[in-house]
């Protein structure tokens, strides 16, 4: 089954009852059993709900995995995930990632004796030095968030498997639609549905997405436990957002390459991010990884300073100021004062990222339009 495809069709049949060709939404907290716990699969609404179901089914067929969980949130996938660890145990994550991923290792698991490294991880030689007796668990993200860096899945998956490291790849920014980093040799594959997954900015959810048993009954045992759960409806709009996540992801990448290309020859930009650039670092791994380029792009201004990009982004009309990414809009955020302020300024700045490095997620409007749009707020700046 080719991809297109996978979006309408996997894991996914007619209900049973009706015949419905979408997944109905199942808004029960408990099912009635034959006996006591003899039921028809389903318990009580933490545990299982047959919407929930078609999700996951669909999603673990998007990431050829043979299981996925799905949460409340990204965050809470990411949660789910890293309570397989026990105090001592060690982790190496990538030094450019998401904030709130950052926040949740340093102030939630720090405490509780876990031990993280951060390194550069386009450098493999960073990730062997970084290792430990301790280590467990290898966290990538990639591309980065905001920076767009692209680190090689199978290298560090490679290595990882030769010391018995188990890896997790956040895919959230490329999406399945762009890479699958099971096939790459990851042990499992963490989401934020509320992006690309979902679509269209009205849902909040994630996933672990995994062939790995251990992994996985730690998921179900925290979906069950800790019960971060998604609601039915959230559930289905996903489910109803994946189904158009092909021509999505298809028409944002082309405005994307558009706008990098227009970005690069404007005089008031310093720096701009792109791994579609062939002057991005990393050009010919995510050539080789990805099957396109991506949605997101990031640029830095000559003039290095928030004041200017804050100027800038409260003078754009078609790029929303907004949090998150990955719907049909396109957004415009700030991540040092906004998705990365939880990460102090010097570990910040000892990154990469600037004061002044603008984020845009790109969506599927025109792309003269979107262009136009930031070319106004260059003037004034």
């Amino acid at each position: 089954m080719k991809f297109n495809t996978k979006t309408i069709h996997a894991g996914q049949k007619a209900e049973e009852t009706s015949g419905a060709v979408m997944p109905p939404i199942f808004q029960t907290s408990t099912y009635v059993q034959e006996a006591p716990n003899v039921n028809k699969g389903y318990d009580y609404g933490r545990v299982g709900n047959p919407t929930r179901t078609a999700l996951e089914k669909m999603v673990a067929g998007l990431e050829e995995a043979d299981e996925c969980a799905c949460y409340a949130s990204g965050c809470a996938a990411i949660d789910a995930m890293l309570k397989m660890l026990k105090p001592g145990d060690h982790v190496i994550a990538s030094n450019d990632l998401y904030g709130g991923t950052y926040r949740l290792f340093t102030q939630v698991f720090e405490p509780y004796g876990i031990k993280f490294s951060f390194v550069d991880m386009t450098d493999i030689s960073n990730v062997e030095a970084a290792k430990k007796g301790q280590t467990r668990l290898i966290w990538i993200e990639t591309p980065t968030n905001p920076l767009l860096n692209i680190v090689d899945i199978k290298i560090v998956t490679d290595f990882a498997r030769n010391e018995g490291i188990l890896t997790a790849v956040d895919n959230t920014f490329a999406s399945p639609y762009l890479q699958q980093p099971l096939k790459l040799g990851a042990d499992a594959v963490i989401h934020s549905m509320t992006k690309y997954l979902g679509g269209h900015s009205d849902i909040i959810g994630g996933a672990i997405c995994s062939s790995n048993k251990e992994i996985m009954e730690n998921a179900r045992f925290q979906v069950k436990t800790t019960g971060g759960i998604p609601g039915p409806m959230e559930c289905y709009l996903t489910l109803r957002g994946i189904k158009t996540l092909s021509v999505r992801m298809e028409r944002a990448c082309n405005n994307a390459k558009e706008i990098a290309d227009y970005l690069v020859t404007n005089d008031k930009v310093g720096q701009v991010r792109y791994p579609g650039l062939k002057s991005h670092p990393q050009y010919e791994i995510a050539s080789k990884q990805m099957n396109d380029f991506g949605a997101m792009v990031s640029f830095s201004l000559k003039d290095d300073s928030i004041e200017k990009a804050h100027t800038f982004m409260k003078n754009t009309h078609y790029f929303a100021l907004a949090e998150s990414l990955g719907g049909v809009e396109s957004l415009i955020s700030h991540p040092a004062s906004m998705t990365h302020a939880s990460i102090p300024k010097d570990v910040r700045e000892k990154s990469g990222l600037k004061d002044s490095l603008i984020r845009l997620s790109v969506g599927i409007e025109d792309a003269e339009d979107l262009i136009n749009d930031l070319d106004e707020a260059f003037s004034h700046v």
